[in-house]
C-alpha cells in the first residue's frame, strides 16, 4: 500500500512537472507581448524573475520575444561608429523666429525627477557620412550609404533621378500619409548625458511618443495647402510581432479609400547602444537648438520580397534628402539603402524616417518633426504636375 501511494504521489509530480513545461513557455511567451511598455529594468527583472522557474529553453523562449527590436540601429563591434567629423554649423537659412517655433512637450521637471538614476552615459553627437566607398555624394551635405550588393553606379543614377509621382496643387485630397508601424516608441524626458533604465523606451501616451512627432510634420503640410491624414492607429502593442503586417493592412486600406496618396511616410525613432552600455543621441544644431537627427531609410528588394519600384523609393528619398540639408544643414544622416521591405512597396514614395534615437528628448524629436515638415512640403510643392 505504501509503495502504491508513493507511486502516485512520483506520477502526480510528473504529470505537474511536464504541465509546467509545456504552460510556463507560452505563458512567458504571452507576457513578452506586453513588455515593450514597461521600463528596460522591469522588462529584465521579468525575465529573471520568470526564469527561476522557467525549464530550460523557457527563459530564452522569453529573453528572445523581449530582445528582438528589427529596426533599431544598435551598434555591436561588427558594425562600428561611424566618424563622427566636425559638429554641424548652425543652419543660416530658413532661420526660426520666436513666434515661429514649435511648442515643446510640456514635460514638467517633476516629470524628470522620477527617473534620477545615472545608469548609462548618453552621448550626443552629430552623425556625418564615412569615408568607405559605400557613402555617395548626392550633393552637398546629402549623401546615400548603399548598403546592398548593387553597383554604386546604379545608385547614383537612381538618386539622380526625378520621383515617379507628382503632386496636384490646389486639391483638397490627401496626397500624403503619415503614420507609425512602432507607434509607442517614445523620447527621453530632458537631454541629460545619462539615462535611466526604469525610464520606458515605449509609451501608448500619443503626446510622449513618435505620434507627437507626426503632428508635427502634419502641421507644417497643412500649412502649406497638401492634403495629408495622420493615422495614429496602434500597431506594436500589445504585440510587438507582426507589427509590419497590421501596418500594410491599414496603410492599404487608406490607399483603397484615398487613390489620391502618393506620399506613405512611416516614422519612427532609431535606439543606438554599445556593448558598453553607451546611448547615443544623434543631434544637429539649428539655429541655436538642438534638434534629433533624421534619417531616411529606403528599402531594395534582395529578390525575395516583390518589390520592383525601391530604385524609384530611392529617387523620391535623395530629393528629400536634398530639400533637408539644404534648409537645415547637419539635420540629416547619410540615407540608409539595404536590403528591408518595410512596406514600401505599396508606394512609389513610400520610406521609413527615423527621427532620433530613443536617447534624445522629447523637445528634440518635436523640434526635428517641425523642421522636417517644413522642408517635405518643399519638396512636395517642387514635385507639382
Amino acid at each position: 500500500m505504501k509503495r502504491s501511494k508513493k507511486n502516485n504521489r512520483w506520477k502526480k509530480q510528473l504529470i505537474s512537472l511536464t504541465m509546467l513545461a509545456i504552460l510556463i513557455p507560452f505563458s512567458a511567451k504571452i507576457l513578452s507581448e506586453t513588455v515593450p511598455i514597461v521600463g528596460d529594468a522591469a522588462g529584465k527583472a521579468a525575465v529573471i524573475s520568470a526564469g527561476l522557474a522557467l525549464p530550460e529553453g523557457g527563459r530564452t523562449l522569453f529573453q528572445e520575444e523581449i530582445d528582438q527590436s528589427p529596426d533599431e540601429d544598435t551598434i555591436t563591434p561588427e558594425d562600428p561608429i561611424p566618424s563622427e567629423g566636425e559638429a554641424a554649423p548652425a543652419s543660416e537659412t530658413n532661420l526660426i523666429t520666436d513666434a515661429d517655433i514649435p511648442p515643446t512637450s510640456g514635460i514638467t521637471q517633476e516629470e524628470i525627477d522620477q527617473y534620477p538614476n545615472n545608469d548609462g552615459a548618453v552621448v550626443r553627437k552629430t552623425y556625418t557620412a564615412g569615408s568607405t566607398d559605400d557613402y555617395i555624394n548626392i550633393s552637398g551635405n546629402a549623401y546615400v550609404r548603399n548598403m546592398t550588393n548593387l553597383p554604386n553606379q546604379t545608385v547614383i543614377d537612381a538618386v539622380h533621378s526625378p520621383p515617379a509621382f507628382t503632386i496636384t496643387p490646389g486639391t483638397s485630397e490627401p496626397q500624403v500619409l503619415i503614420m507609425h508601424t512602432h507607434t509607442t516608441e517614445s523620447y527621453a524626458l530632458s537631454d541629460n548625458d545619462y539615462y535611466d533604465i526604469n525610464y520606458p523606451s515605449r509609451n501608448l501616451d500619443a503626446t510622449r511618443n513618435v505620434v507627437r512627432v507626426g503632428d508635427e510634420i502634419t502641421k507644417q503640410l497643412e500649412a502649406a495647402g497638401i492634403g495629408v491624414i495622420h493615422d495614429t492607429t496602434v500597431h506594436d502593442y500589445p504585440s510587438y510581432n507582426g507589427s509590419y503586417d497590421r501596418s500594410k493592412q491599414t496603410v492599404e486600406t487608406i490607399l483603397a479609400q484615398y487613390p489620391s496618396i502618393k506620399v506613405v511616410l512611416d516614422i519612427h525613432r532609431d535606439a543606438i547602444e554599445t556593448n558598453d552600455g553607451t546611448r547615443y543621441a544623434p543631434v544637429a544644431n539649428i539655429d541655436g537648438r538642438n534638434a534629433a537627427q533624421i534619417m531616411i531609410i529606403s528599402g531594395c528588394d534582395d529578390g525575395t520580397m516583390d518589390y520592383p519600384n525601391y530604385l524609384q523609393n530611392l529617387a523620391f528619398a535623395s530629393v528629400l534628402e536634398q530639400q533637408i540639408e539644404s534648409d537645415y544643414p547637419g539635420l540629416t544622416r547619410p540615407i540608409s539603402f539595404k536590403y528591408k521591405y518595410y512596406n514600401q512597396s505599396l508606394t512609389t514614395g513610400s520610406l521609413l524616417i527615423e527621427v532620433g534615437s530613443n536617447s534624445n528628448s522629447l523637445d528634440e524629436a518635436i523640434y526635428s518633426g517641425y523642421l522636417l515638415g517644413k522642408s517635405l512640403a518643399k519638396t512636395l510643392q517642387g514635385l507639382t504636375g
